[in-house]
């Protein structure tokens, strides 16, 4: 193991003890019922190299549902079933600023389709592209892309959270009806929401989500066993969209502070990547205005300021 990981393994438990306290300034997510009870200090990071390096720190333990994070691989698995024109015919490229749920750019600006593939109206048309003959197929085969791309067959749906957001979830029915209006969404409204709904279930540990984002960190293969799941264009694709939307309209101010690839979702995980070097999990339940973990956030900004991990 290098000096750098070294250092890396042996600093990490000190730098989330310090960042642990911020999660005082945030609330769990409680809209989704299913979220509600997650613990509101529990923190978790790992760390995994392109060179079978690894650290972690915190409550490790932690099991969450991907929520937002699931949106990186749907966006990969349609792009791989329906192709990037067909895909960009459907979704744009573009930040909107507006919040993660929000329907207002879908009626102010023609031609009515979602700004990017990471809003909850993008993510819900993008799930419309992903190949199969019924919801639980479109489901399964997703499910199916995440065990492969986490190296762990045993990764499956938290069904309380999938039906506590199937139950609750009124803002994302009317935007897919919308999207339905406007001739986005070429599916039906209920099927469609079923493959969203249980992508988002999907139960993840830190570890589990490192070695999703290894796998990007290293232009879509296993760095160990050589084996390629996704284009590189693809990776760039969505590694490009972390960057410009990942974590809600804190991207810009997250960017700036962090410097890195990363997706969030608010069960309080953040899915991060340096390019090159190393997949990173993260939970922190806690969460500020913009829906991003308070606590994960801060310590990946300490982080990237004492290791350099900006790729700006």
């Amino acid at each position: 193991m290098s000096t750098y990981w070294q250092q890396l393994e042996q600093e990490l438990p000190q730098w989330l003890e310090e960042n642990r306290k911020a999660a005082e300034k945030g609330a769990v997510a409680t809209y989704i019922p299913g979220l509600a009870n997650a613990p509101r200090d529990a923190l978790c990071i790992s760390l995994l190299g392109t060179q079978g390096e690894q650290a972690h720190a915190g409550d490790c333990g932690l099991m969450f549902t991907m929520q937002s994070i699931s949106k990186v691989f749907s966006l990969l698995l349609a792009l791989l079933d329906s192709g990037e024109a067909k895909v960009f015919e459907k979704v744009g490229m573009e930040p909107t600023g507006d919040d993660f749920n929000s329907i207002l750019k879908l009626e102010l600006v023609d031609p009515g389709k979602p700004f990017n593939p990471f809003i909850n109206a993008g993510a819900i048309a993008i799930a419309s592209l992903i190949e199969g003959q019924s919801p639980r197929e479109k489901a399964e085969r997703m499910l199916e892309f995440v065990r492969t791309l986490a190296d762990d067959d045993t990764l499956t749906w938290n069904e309380h959270v999938y039906e506590s957001e199937k139950a609750t979830a009124h803002r994302n029915r009317s935007l897919a009806y919308f999207l339905k209006d406007n001739g986005i969404l070429e599916d039906d409204v209920e099927p469609t929401l079923e493959v969203y709904f249980r992508q988002c279930a999907i139960e993840v540990n830190t570890t589990q989500l490192a070695r999703m984002a290894l796998v990007l960190a290293n232009r879509g293969c296993d760095p160990v066993t050589g084996k390629c799941f996704i284009p590189r264009h693809y990776v760039q694709i969505v590694n490009s969209f972390m960057v410009t939307c990942g974590m809600y309209n804190a991207s810009g101010e997250f960017a700036i502070q962090v410097g890195i690839p990363a997706k969030s979702g608010v069960s309080g995980g953040i899915l991060a990547l340096i390019p090159g070097q190393m997949g990173i999990g993260l939970v922190g339940p806690s969460l500020n205005e913009k829906g991003n973990s308070v606590a994960g956030v801060q310590l990946l900004a300490a982080l990237s300021e004492r290791y350099d991990w900006s790729i700006f």
